[in-house]
């Protein structure tokens, strides 16, 4: 589910900038970022949930987008929202149906390629660990805007989209009475350190 999630500052490889000389490395603004998963549920609603807790190394090179590095590890348990009063379901998601938290606590998504023809939107791809299995995320990515910190750091938004199917890593509870199919979003600002 998470994806992608986590994987959206790799979006600043996308961005038409003035060249850099290497990678820069950048941190997400964590009060202006939200990793969210979505899904239907039984067809009545669409339900979601945000990964609260995540870090990793983001080091872009505008210029050269294959030196560039993302690997970011999520922490799940405890590490999510789904709104108030809500604690039965999620001791539901970290029990050994879903998410089994007590022996598999993270996720990691490290990028693996990166495309674009316009230097603002494109491709990104990756390879997502979760609960042991590792498979393949692409995500569709847009440079929102790129400027400044008051500081005067660069700082890049960026928006992505995907989609997973949950069972091909092991979160098949309830398919398909509950979607298997996952939309992944994401909206992040990135500043350099």
């Amino acid at each position: 589910m998470i994806r992608s999630i986590l994987a959206a500052a790799p979006i600043a490889l996308l961005a038409a900038t003035a060249a850099i000389a290497e990678p820069v490395n950048y941190t997400f603004d964590k009060t202006h970022t939200v990793v969210r998963a979505s899904w239907d549920h039984q067809g009545y609603a669409t339900m979601s949930m945000e990964f609260t807790d995540y870090d990793g190394t983001l080091a872009l090179d505008f210029d050269d987008p294959s030196n560039s590095t993302v690997d970011v590890t999520f922490n799940i348990e405890g590490g999510f929202w789904v709104g108030a009063n809500q604690d039965r379901f999620i001791g539901h998601l970290n029990s050994a149906d879903l998410f089994n938290t007590e022996e598999h606590p993270t996720a990691r998504f490290v990028a693996t390629g990166f495309e674009t023809e316009d230097g603002v939107t494109g491709t990104m791809t990756g390879d997502l660990t979760l609960l042991g299995n590792t498979g393949p995320v692409s995500l569709d990515v847009t440079l929102n805007r790129t400027g400044e910190t008051s500081d005067g750091n660069a700082k890049h938004g960026f928006t992505a989209t995907g989609m997973i199917m949950r069972s091909e890593w092991g979160l098949g509870y309830a398919v398909p009475f509950v979607s298997d199919e996952i939309d992944l979003f994401i909206s992040t600002e990135l500043v350099a350190e």
